[in-house]
This record gives structure tokens, C-alpha cells and sequence, in this order.
């Protein structure tokens, strides 16, 4: 299978790795030469780090998605720069599935400037996607049931773990995470535990792998933020970002990108 990835940031660069170690062919697009160059680097350290010896290409034209299978959207979280992606790969690819790595955003708004909904869905891969285990195959009220089968058996090729969610806000891993998540901070806020012992409470007493605030940070504070902004104007009050949350990222600590979030990561 050809697949391209539309974004080589950490995400793309991740799920391409993920593709080219289950013995797929990829190709990544990037919008410039030093973009497509960092790309490039990123995919590379994944595939040294893994022992693998596999090729793939990257381009700076959306017309190197002609002959894929299956298109990853992995851009920035923004509906505009998503849907606008999303358009320029149906229109070079107009045989492939197309997929939104997006973590929250309605697949049912992003299919809208498409011509084939029916072959459009959400795959929701989780960072850091070589060791993440787990894919959300979100379903659009419009995308093929056998699209979603096809999905699955994608996803049991690469060695991880479908589940299959209706498109809803949050999904169900963003909404339940970022509920969590931004619980921990209004008690970090009120004062009533460290950063660490948050944590401390949910890796040791509930066996989470990673605590939720160091989740934020591995994630991106600004990143969390938007979804957090999202789901509280689609579900309430309950997500509104708190203050801490807000004022870590208006002081540039994002978490571990930037070196600092709610730890320190230098």
C-alpha cells in the first residue's frame, strides 16, 4: 500500500514511521524545502531508532499523492488549514481514502468540502505513535461502514489496537483525557497537592502509565488549551481551561517542546 502523509511534524513524521515498519510504501508532504528537509530528518531518527532500513520520499507538491492508497492528514489542529488540506489531497489523490489524525475537530465539518465523503474518516493516532498501542477509527456519519472494517485491519497491520468511535466532540481518548487533565490543574491551582504528587496519585494508585499533567506536557500545553477551548464551547462549562493552563502557555512553557510546562524538561 501507498500511503501519504500530508504534514511531517511529530505526529506525521510518527505515523509514517508506523506505516514503513508494517511494509507500506510513504510519502510525506511538507509546504517547503525546509520543512520537507525537517521531515525528513524526523522520520529517519524514528526508523534509526527502531533498526529499520526503509525508504520513503518526501515532496513539497501535493501531486506526489497520486497513486496512494490512503492519505493522513496531520497538520496543525485547525479546521481551516485541516479542510483546506484535506481538499488539495482529494483532488491529486481522487481514489484514496482520506484520513484526520485530528484529535477533536468533527470529521462530519472537515468531509463537508469534500466530493467523497464516503471515503473519509478519522484515524487518531497518539504521540508518541512508535510506542503508543492504541488508533481511534472515528466514524462520520457519512463514511462506509466497509471503509470502517478496512480501518481496523490498517490499524492490526501496524500492530496497534482500533477502536471504533461515532464523530462526537472530544471523540472518546481527547474527551475523557483532557477532562482529567484539566481536573489535575484546578487542583494544582487550589493547592491541594505538587505537580508530582498529582501525578504520583493516578501512575501509582490508578496505574496510569503517565501521570495527567505530565501528559500536558509530553502532549503541548497549547495544544491541550485548544482542545480544552473547543470542547467547552461544544459541551460546557465543564472544559472551560483554567487559569494556570492559560497562563503557562501566554508565557511560552508549552511542556517538554519548550522545556518547560508544569516540570521542567531541561
Amino acid at each position: 500500500m501507498l500511503v501519504g502523509i500530508f504534514g511531517g511534524g511529530r505526529m506525521g513524521a510518527g505515523i509514517a514511521h508506523a506505516f514503513l515498519t508494517s511494509g507500506d510504501e510513504v510519502v510525506v508532504i511538507e509546504t517547503g524545502e525546509r520543512a520537507a528537509v525537517a521531515a525528513r530528518e524526523r522520520v529517519q531518527r524514528y526508523l534509526d531508532r527502531s533498526g529499520g532500513g526503509h525508504s520513503f520520499r518526501t515532496a513539497m507538491d501535493p501531486s506526489a499523492l497520486a497513486d496512494c492508497d490512503l492519505v493522513v492528514e496531520a497538520v496543525p489542529e485547525d479546521a481551516a488549514l485541516k479542510a483546506s488540506v484535506l481538499t488539495a489531497a482529494e483532488k491529486h489523490a481522487p481514489g484514496a481514502v482520506l484520513a484526520s489524525n485530528t484529535s477533536s475537530l468533527s470529521i462530519d465539518g472537515l468531509a463537508a468540502g469534500l466530493d467523497a465523503p464516503e471515503r473519509f474518516l478519522g484515524l487518531h493516532f497518539f504521540n508518541p505513535v512508535p510506542v503508543s498501542g492504541l488508533v481511534e477509527v472515528v466514524a462520520g456519519s457519512r463514511t462506509g461502514k466497509e471503509l470502517i472494517e478496512k480501518a481496523q485491519g490498517w490499524v492490526r497491520a501496524l500492530g496497534k489496537t482500533a477502536i471504533v468511535v461515532r464523530d462526537s466532540p472530544g471523540f472518546a481518548s481527547s474527551r475523557l483525557g483532557v477532562h482529567l487533565a484539566l481536573e489535575a490543574m484546578r487542583m494544582l491551582e487550589e493547592g491541594v497537592a505538587s505537580a508530582a504528587d498529582i501525578d504520583a496519585a493516578m501512575t501509582l494508585g490508578y496505574r496510569h502509565p503517565t501521570g495527567p499533567l505530565r501528559t500536558t506536557d509530553l502532549v503541548g500545553l497549547d495544544v491541550r488549551l485548544a482542545i480544552a477551548e473547543h470542547l467547552a464551547r461544544e459541551l460546557g462549562p465543564r472544559f472551560e481551561p483554567p487559569a494556570v493552563l492559560r497562563d503557562l502557555v501566554a508565557a511560552g512553557h508549552l511542556g517538554r517542546k519548550t522545556g518547560k510546562g508544569f516540570f521542567d524538561w531541561v
